[in-house]
């Protein structure tokens, strides 16, 4: 009876490409579940484990408040016994507005509003007062923001386009909203000419309105007729309705639609901190609030450490663990300023650790996706040695992880696969560390990196010159072209900031493909992403004579029971959500007139269930052949044409992205940790697509800490020695070679286990 308490029970799981597979999970222990991208890992440890964990924990509140909470199903499994309550440490970004800071997400600043209130000299008044949201505290310049934010007339509009062809580049003010198209027929401005023609008087009155104290109406068409309308001007019309006003709260329009038609200047007022210039008169130890906040961690400690007031010193002895706990997970160089939105992947998954490891709770389950992603292998061992602490207090933890250190330091290792989505699914190996090197497991625990001994000759350069973003030391750098580079250094060192902002703004052209996800629906697929749906669904109507539509599940092809979606959510009140597939289409999301037609003898959704390696052998089509053979080229063969962006991993995601640029040529591209979501037996796949780019003329630069591709590539420039002001210089650029005949943090590691090619 003992034993039962001591294991997770999981029998029959069933759900995405798991194979109604067994496992029993040990409690109190460190399990890694490895295998290749795309075998089941995920759905295995989130989509079972942590689902069901949760679902059950909302059963504990009563009716009306679980109707408030995250609703979840329950999993297709036959029996999920002995779980426990579980903390899910995801790589995703962290969501929140562009205020978000880590000093808000990680619920600091509040005791730092306190203890000025209670200690700040001059005194102001009460905590919230120090807050640039409340009525006093907001600066009344940006009203908060820190920035000013003014409309830029030669980013707004194009002067050499008329009304008619999309002068206003502001699409709510473009003809294809309504204020837009008020203006084209308002019979105030002439539609049809370039802007630059309108006479100074006109232009005046289109950029800036009528002058003071003058009123001018514009007819506005409605279907009572023509009603008089005021004419503001396009600068004030624009200021007022999407400068003035909290764009998060507008439908159909971002911030980045905004930013990128105005100017964001640092507000003179407050000098960016968003507060009232009253407040920051208040100072501890020659210190205001804003200057706190903008701290590195490592010295905002010793300010805390340094208060001496008793009250003072009680308010800053319940920051200071939290500050502690950040800087041992080696973020000592973020601020409490520094915004979510601009952290890394690794940078954002370390806040979120460091935000629940203030925890005393223990029997808990902590679930780690990729933890070791963003870190450099010189702070993987400060990883290993947090799961160790959290495990001490009693709790389990599993990690979906590929780095061999971390899977070296577990009690038990998983191995999902044998290969991906309907070829894997299956458990290849589970037991201890020593059992693995005798398995059938794609991981190898004796994998060595083999150095690129015979670089490729460079002869052009990228210059960047004088960089000073964030913590760069004004340095200036030549990047080679047409090779294969590698950007590397410990988390903070400026590798972003080189990368994604300086050279970034020198070579706009650049191609980026970052971490995240793609921002699609669940009806997004593969063969929509990579643009080849409307060939398949011609190539159809062309067959059959019908229209185009029929042979889409988002037109008049649906299902009419489901509307396409191939499920149904029948509401069921306080009862757990069920999603049921549906019956009329078999899960198969279009009408029967639409499976009736074939084409060489497939119907649509038997063409949309061919994976990628299939497809190469049934179609004929240059243009569909050419981006399938994209797809396979990312390693993503496996995947099917009709399967669902949404369901795919992280590493899958980014080799999407990539493979939907892989047409152009004489390009640059930078890659941010393309090794991310990636099994070591993947790694050369993607090497020889880096390879292939490089070959037909491109420049292919990737921000990374994986030893196999720094180790591969023809140039390596390391940023460093340290994060945030311990960083910010090149303290390596040559050959990979020749990066073992220096001592840097990353050559450390490379001088390890290597062989040569």
């Amino acid at each position: 009876m003992s034993e039962t308490k001591d294991e997770m029970i999981l029998r029959g799981l069933k759900e995405n490409n798991l194979k109604n597979i067994d496992l029993n999970i040990p409690k109190g222990k460190i399990i890694v579940f490895t295998g290749v991208s795309g075998s089941g890992k995920s759905s295995v440890v989130f989509d079972t484990i942590a689902q069901e964990s949760r679902r059950q924990m909302t059963l504990n509140y009563p009716h009306y408040v679980r109707y408030q909470m995250p609703r979840y199903e329950r999993p297709q499994a036959d029996l999920m016994q002995n779980l426990s309550p579980v903390v899910v440490v995801e790589q995703r970004q962290v969501m929140g507005n562009s205020r978000s800071t880590v000093g808000t997400y990680m619920d600091i600043n509040p005791l730092i509003r306190v203890l000025f209130s209670r200690i700040g000299k001059p005194s102001i008044g009460t905590a919230n007062d120090f807050s640039s949201q409340s009525t006093f505290g907001r600066c009344p310049e940006c009203t908060g923001y820190g920035e000013v934010i003014t409309p830029d007339v030669n980013k707004l509009v194009d002067f050499e386009k008329s009304l008619r062809e999309y002068a206003v580049r502001f699409k709510p003010l473009s003809p294809s909203g309504w204020q837009g198209r008020w203006m084209i027929t308002g019979g105030l401005f002439d539609p049809d000419i370039p802007i630059k023609d309108y006479s100074e008087e006109k232009l005046q009155l289109f950029l800036y309105g009528p002058k003071d104290g003058e009123t001018v109406y514009m007819p506005f068409h409605t279907k009572n007729g023509p009603q008089p309308h005021v004419w503001d001007g396009l600068l004030p019309r624009f200021r007022r309705l999407y400068i003035n006003r909290d764009i998060t709260k507008l439908r159909g329009v971002t911030e980045e639609d905004v930013f990128a038609v105005t100017t964001r200047t640092l507000c003179p007022t407050c000098q960016g901190s968003g507060l009232n210039p009253k407040v920051l008169e208040c100072k501890i130890n020659g210190l205001n609030i804003a200057e706190y906040y903008q701290l590195e961690l490592i010295d905002l400690l010793e300010e805390l450490k340094k208060i001496d007031d008793p009250m003072g010193k009680s308010v800053a002895g319940q920051v200071i663990p939290q500050v502690q706990q950040l800087i041992d997970l080696g973020l000592g160089y973020l601020s409490l300023s520094r915004t979510m939105e601009t952290l890394s992947g690794g940078e954002a998954q370390r806040v979120k650790i460091a935000r629940h490891l203030g925890s005393s709770l223990n029997n808990m389950t902590y679930i780690f996706d990729e933890p070791s992603a963003g870190l450099h292998p010189e702070e993987v061992d400060m990883l290993i040695e947090m799961m160790k602490r959290i495990k001490a207090q009693h709790n389990t933890v599993i990690v979906i992880e590929h780095d061999l250190s971390v899977i070296k330091e577990a009690d038990e290792i998983v191995e999902m696969g044998p290969g991906a989505g309907t070829g894997g699914g299956e458990i290849v190996y589970q037991g201890s560390l020593a059992g693995l090197k005798h398995s059938k497991a794609a991981t190898s625990l004796s994998h060595q990196i083999q150095i690129n001994e015979k670089p490729r000759k460079i002869n052009r350069y990228f210059t960047v010159k004088n960089a000073k973003h964030n913590n760069l030391k004004n340095i200036t750098v030549d990047i080679p072209k047409n090779v294969l580079v590698a950007v590397c250094g410990v988390s903070g060192s400026g590798k972003s900031s080189l990368m994604l902002g300086a050279f970034k703004e020198q070579y706009p052209e650049v191609i980026v493909v970052e971490q995240g996800s793609i921002g699609i629906s669940s009806r997004s697929t593969l063969a929509t992403y990579m643009g080849i749906m409307d060939d398949i669904r011609a190539i159809f109507a062309k067959e059959t004579g019908q229209p185009a539509g029929l042979f889409s599940f988002n037109s008049i092809g649906a299902c009419p029971v489901c509307e396409g979606k191939g499920i149904l959510q029948p509401d069921v009140a306080f009862a757990d959500p069920i999603t049921v597939t549906c019956e009329a289409c078999d899960g198969m999301r279009y009408s029967e007139k639409a499976l009736s037609f074939r084409y060489q003898g497939k119907n649509i959704v038997e063409i949309l269930d061919l994976t990628i390696d299939e497809a190469l052998d049934y179609f004929q089509i240059p243009k569909i052949i050419k981006r399938v053979n994209m797809l396979k080229e990312v390693g993503l063969g496996y995947l099917t044409l009709g399967q669902t962006t949404s369901s795919l991993s992280g590493g899958e995601l980014q080799r999407l992205k990539l493979a939907s640029h892989l047409q152009k040529e004489g390009q640059i591209y930078i890659l941010d940790e393309p090794s991310l979501g990636l099994h070591t037996k993947d790694n050369d796949k993607l090497l020889d697509v880096f390879q292939k780019l490089v070959e037909r003329g491109n420049s292919v630069i990737i921000i990374e800490h994986n030893l196999d591709f720094i180790a591969a590539s023809d140039w390596v420039i390391e940023l460093g020695p340290g994060g945030g002001k311990q960083g910010g210089e090149v303290i390596f650029e040559g050959k990979p070679e020749e990066l073992l005949q220096v001592k840097t943090p990353t050559s450390k590691w490379l001088s390890h286990d290597l062989v040569s090619k």
